[in-house]
């Protein structure tokens, strides 16, 4: 008997919750009740069925004193004497991550003796980051390796000039003044050669 007492006021008690939804859905007392909610992309100006987000146009001017406020945005680094325009000349890709990944495997193949494998990844570095010191110590001990002396010391000048006192600048000196030592006793002893 108590269960029945219980299911019957339960389902008053929910049909009474379901009937008054109903009907403060359907009051036409509140008005606007069932519409849908405004939406907030219109504005007073725009016309009916315009959204504003519907803009696609792009602004790629440049501000207003763009050309005091930067005087050298349009000269090309390689050429610091060029006169500043206002159109970008050159653009570089520019991406340490990959300018790290390449010198890691670089690393690899150097380890490994590869040099010409090592040589190319240090040089997809310095396409990826212009000043990677790292890659150019290491360029430099690729073309020691694999006797170009000339273009070993190209390197390890540009190392110094990038990081002076770096990790490898130690390294880097005395590797120097032995190809330029090497390379004036070959200039002496070609000299001396000819008659």
């Amino acid at each position: 008997m108590r269960r029945f007492v219980f299911i019957a006021v339960f389902s008053l008690c929910f049909g009474g919750w379901a009937v008054a939804q109903q009907q403060s859905q359907s009051d036409p007392e509140q008005p606007g009740r069932n519409q849908p909610p405004p939406r907030s992309d219109r504005d007073k100006e725009a016309e009916a069925g315009e959204s504003s987000s519907r803009d696609t146009r792009v602004d790629l001017s440049p501000p207003k004193d763009d050309a005091k406020n930067h005087p050298n945005s349009g000269v090309v680094a390689s050429d610091p004497e060029a006169e500043p325009s206002g159109d970008v000349q050159e653009m570089h890709p520019w991406n340490p991550y990959r300018a790290l990944k390449d010198d890691e495997v670089g690393d690899y193949y150097f380890k490994r003796k590869s040099y010409r494998a090592a040589l190319a990844r240090y040089q997809d570095a310095l396409v990826w980051k212009e000043k990677d010191a790292v890659a150019n110590f290491r360029m430099a001990q690729c073309y020691e390796k694999l006797d170009q002396p000339g273009q070993a010391i190209t390197h390890y000048q540009e190392y110094l000039k990038i990081l002076p006192e770096g990790p490898f600048a130690k390294e880097a000196q005395k590797a120097l003044q032995k190809l330029k030592a090497e390379a004036r006793n070959e200039t002496s002893e070609k000299t001396q050669s000819k008659p």
